[in-house]
């Protein structure tokens, strides 16, 4: 057929989607984004889409929003017809779906590793021939289904699959599970223009219309195309002709209001019965007809009750249930009176296989339930602790907040709201983890209760601004703690010390800061020398702030390595851990302890601290060199962001602009952060953009305002980032002439370079002091810094570790050796994207005689990141299937992906691959985020 027929005004929209279906009945893999708002027509490119897709088998969702809090109730809905092909799945695959689905006991499921089940799952249903895959409604479906699709969505596949997915968009915000799809191929489905619209209206009015009421529908359905269907149904064919009863003061509504005006008009003509069995299906988010009709004969509604309701178009029975419209269900489902919703959620509680379904007959047993009543309560606490165990966070804090207002007894109901609460926390919906404070404050908590909501009202302050007002209140719930548990009170100083080390840093200092903080934390130490991770981390951090550096640095790495080896998850503690890795110049423990928190957070669904995790894995990335993976780690926190309610540390985008040189980014970064930081007392923030400066300025060469910027930065005591301003000021001092000022901060820096005594914090500490040094001894310092940079994975300090080395043997008249190093950081500052470093680098080797291309990151051709570590991995002797695991994609995107290298390195196989020698090393192995475009 041709494309857009019988769609008015969609030829554009159905070319596109023609586009799409050839691309996957030729082998292609293929994704699509349909956005619009509410009856734009995106339900309608799908039926589209279903109807021309032939000999393509199809599978098809919608979202259901009563459902966005159960786990994985989406991905089950896709996957359910498929679920005959899991034993062909690898076994920890296969595991991690049958437990997301509820199918099996056991752990909760990595949220990543499910996602990479599903993908391994279509791509083996679509071996043989294309695959179809439909979702509308995306905004509905619950998180985790959403992030496991947006995880299949970005992964490039090898198999003819094609992914389309439905996202209402309202007129003043998205929703959290649109963000979900944001950077994938989108087509925006926006209204009809007056020409089309002007038709539509013309093909669904039976008799005349009369000019006025014609311009006055138009005018108000704005070229929505599910307005100008329903609201002419709204008039009888008089009005139509002449406008009769029409009033000239009506108010006007909104669209979505005037449509469900006309859809509860509709839904007054039917007879009792029929809209009592639609209230049944709309109350039903599963869309099973079995369950709908054991849910009617409860209620004694017969069997053709349905029949008017088919007759009107307003739902259609067959394998599925499925309305015209969501915008019907939703209506449906809101005229009905408590009552009515109450008496449907009963027989749907009744007729649903308390085995099979437990969590889902709870959640209607409760919507049933008008009172108090123990019993539900009770079956809502143990769904709230399966969902816990599928990862299912968000899903746990609905169980409990609804357990809590079910709950009789006034103290048990406190106890349930705080248990609501930190869940909702850790799911990252600090909103509700409030509104649930609030409710278990009416309740009498007992003294550890109350202190534990304190504590966690503390937490949410430092969560959401990470400002002045956090470090007090943790530190008062740390106090108030200590009589009641004193190993939660330890817990809390930590979190206290986190929060002043935010709102204390630089030119700011809160009421509570870093070294107050330390000196309270000290006095509440269990014991001198506990071997306690906590009390370690406790010990060592209140040495730092009180007696300095050096003191502290055996207890915290001791603390360090008691928290590496604990197997469970820590939260706050493996998060503060890594920056005390990043304090001691640990860059493998720094790394190792971000990954596990990350990894950990999407596991278990405690969201609320991974935006922050994400923002620290980031920076060690930026110091290791690799900026994409940077980005990447940023790009999921900002979608996390919008998703959670939760911010991230502002500090990547800055860091980043600064090492690529990019002046007018880093400037902008600047201002915000300073406007968005200073009100709300956050003093890191305010560090950063000094530290930023100092970089951006050393790059570009601009060494007196490097050197101000570094300055105001290491004079402090701020944590971390003081070591790296250091670095920053001995080498723009130095190259500005000002040889006092360097030697001083020299001396500063090599009171923790040794204190730390690893080959990072030796390397720089090697390269700075060479700065200073002349003849044979700033030579032999200089090759120490490369040795020891080398040895460790901080590529970004290797390559100025080169270039400094260059720099200074071109000035010894040793051009030939000057070249060779210049050449080498060159090559590694263009390859990160550094481009303000290898600029400065090319003219020193214009300097030395060589001429070189000006290169950018993106002329570096080869092969892209991605297939050389698959290239890399394939070379250490991994199967695909074990390429296809450490890295979520499948084992059939692997062969692609050998396939393009073997096409641009001239070879046939494995073995010549291993005699190969790549250009480029690739970036070190990290977490994929859901959020990031695949290479």
């Amino acid at each position: 057929m041709l494309a857009g027929q019988g769609l008015y005004g969609r030829r554009t929209e159905c070319e596109a989607l023609d586009r799409l279906l050839s691309e996957i009945r030729e082998g292609g893999h293929a994704v699509l984004v349909l956005r619009g708002e509410t009856g734009d027509g995106k339900t309608a490119l799908l039926d589209y889409l279903a109807d021309n897709a032939s000999s393509i088998p199809t599978h098809r969702v919608s979202g259901i929003e009563s459902e966005m809090e159960l786990a994985y109730a989406g991905l089950h809905q896709l996957c359910g017809p498929m679920l005959d092909q899991l034993d062909r799945l690898p076994a920890p695959q296969r595991d991690a779906l049958r437990s997301a689905f509820g199918l099996a006991e056991g752990p909760a499921p990595d949220r990543f590793l499910v996602g990479l089940a599903a993908l391994t799952l279509l791509s083996e249903v679509a071996a043989g021939r294309p695959l179809l895959c439909l979702v509308d409604d995306f905004q509905w479906l619950d998180q985790e289904s959403a992030q496991a699709l947006a995880f299949v969505a970005r992964r490039p596949t090898a198999d003819p699959i094609g992914l389309v997915f439905a996202v209402r968009v309202p007129r003043d915000e998205l929703q959290p599970g649109d963000r979900e799809l944001l950077g994938l191929p989108e087509l925006v489905v926006a209204g009809l223009d007056d020409r089309d619209a002007r038709s539509l209206l013309a093909s669904v009015v039976p008799g005349p219309l009369d000019e006025r009421v014609r311009d006055r529908i138009l005018a108000e359905a704005r070229g929505n195309p599910l307005a100008l269907l329903e609201l002419p149904t709204e008039l009888t064919l008089p009005e139509l002709a002449g406008g009769y009863g029409l009033p000239r003061s009506r108010p006007s509504l909104s669209q979505v209001s005037r449509i469900e005006q006309c859809y509860l008009r509709r839904l007054g003509e039917l007879p009792p019965q029929t809209r009592r069995l639609l209230l049944v299906a709309a109350a039903d988010p599963v869309g099973d007809p079995g369950l709908l009709w054991r849910a009617a004969s409860g209620l004694g509604l017969p069997a053709d009750a349905a029949a008017p309701a088919e007759a009107a178009r307003l739902i259609t029975i067959g394998t599925r249930v499925r309305f015209a419209h969501p915008l019907v269900r939703s209506t449906v489902y809101r005229s009905a009176t408590p009552a009515e919703r109450r008496q449907v959620h009963r027989a749907l509680a009744e007729a649903t296989d308390s085995v099979a379904d437990p969590d889902r007959r709870a959640w209607h047993l409760a919507a049933a339930t008008p009172a108090p009543d123990e019993t539900v309560a009770q079956d809502l606490e143990r769904s709230a602790a399966r969902a816990q165990s599928r990862g299912g966070e968000a899903a746990a804090a609905a169980f409990l907040r609804r357990a809590a207002e079910l709950t009789p007894d006034l103290r048990r109901r406190g106890e349930r709201a705080l248990a609501a609460a930190q869940a909702a926390f850790d799911a990252g919906a600090p909103d509700m983890a409030n509104d649930l404070l609030a409710t278990a404050q009416l309740s009498p908590l007992n003294r550890l209760q109350q202190a534990r909501l304190e504590r966690l009202r503390a937490q949410l302050a430092f969560l959401r601004s990470r400002g002045s007002e956090a470090p007090g209140l943790l530190l008062h719930a740390a106090q108030r703690l200590v009589p009641l548990d004193g190993a939660l009170a330890r817990e809390t100083y930590l979190e206290a010390l986190l929060a002043a080390v935010f709102a204390g840093a630089g030119r700011l200092e809160p009421e509570f800061g870093v070294r107050t903080v330390a000196e309270s934390a000290r006095a509440a130490l269990s014991e001198p020398g506990s071997q306690q991770p906590v009390d370690l981390l406790l010990e060592g951090l209140s040495i730092q702030f009180t007696d300095g550096y050096p003191q502290a640095v055996p207890t915290l790495r001791r603390a360090m390595e008691a928290v590496r080896a604990v197997e469970q998850d820590l939260t706050w503690i493996c998060l503060i851990t890594a920056l005390v890795a990043a304090e001691l110049w640990e860059e493998e423990a720094w790394r190792d302890l971000l990954e596990r928190r990350v990894r950990t957070a999407r596991q278990t669904g405690k969201l609320s601290l991974l935006p922050m995790a994400l923002d620290y894995l980031a920076s060690y990335y930026v110091q290791a060199g690799d900026f994409a993976a940077a980005a990447a780690c940023d790009d999921e926190a900002a979608v996390l962001e919008s998703a959670i309610q939760v911010s991230p540390p502002p500090y990547t985008p800055l860091m980043l602009a600064a090492w690529r040189g990019d002046q007018q980014a880093t400037a902008q970064l600047t201002q915000d952060g300073i406007t968005d930081a200073f009100p709300r007392g956050e003093g890191s923030a305010l560090v950063l953009t000094e530290y930023a400066a100092a970089v951006l300025d050393n790059g570009l060469g601009r060494y007196s305002s490097a050197q101000a910027a570094a300055e105001r930065v290491a004079t402090g005591d701020v944590f971390v980032a003081r070591s790296w301003a250091l670095a920053e000021l001995v080498e723009a001092a130095a190259r500005a002439g000002q040889p006092d000022a360097a030697t001083q901060a020299l001396a500063q820096l090599t009171e923790r370079t040794q204190a730390s005594g690893t080959r990072w914090a030796l390397g720089i500490e090697a390269r700075c002091r060479a700065l200073l040094s002349e003849g044979p001894a700033a030579e032999q310092l200089y090759r120490e810094a490369i040795d020891r940079l080398a040895a460790c994975r901080m590529n970004a300090h290797l390559a100025r570790a080169h270039l400094v080395y260059g720099e200074w043997l071109r000035r010894e008249n040793r051009r030939a050796d000057a070249r060779e190093h210049l050449r080498r950081a060159h090559e590694m500052f263009t390859v990160m994207g550094a481009e303000a470093f290898a600029e400065r680098t090319r003219n020193e080797l214009l300097a030395a005689g060589e001429a070189v291309r000006k290169r950018t990151a993106e002329s570096m051709l080869d092969l892209t990141p991605q297939e050389s570590l698959i290239a890399s991995l394939a070379r250490d002797g991994r199967t695909n299937s074990e390429i296809g695991a450490e890295l979520f994609i499948s084992p059939r995107t692997v062969e692609w992906h050998l396939r393009k290298v073997f096409t641009k390195l001239a070879i046939n196989s494995r073995r010549e691959l291993r005699e190969a020698a790549l250009d480029t090393e690739p970036a070190t192995p990290w977490i994929p985020p859901q959020s990031s475009p695949a290479s």
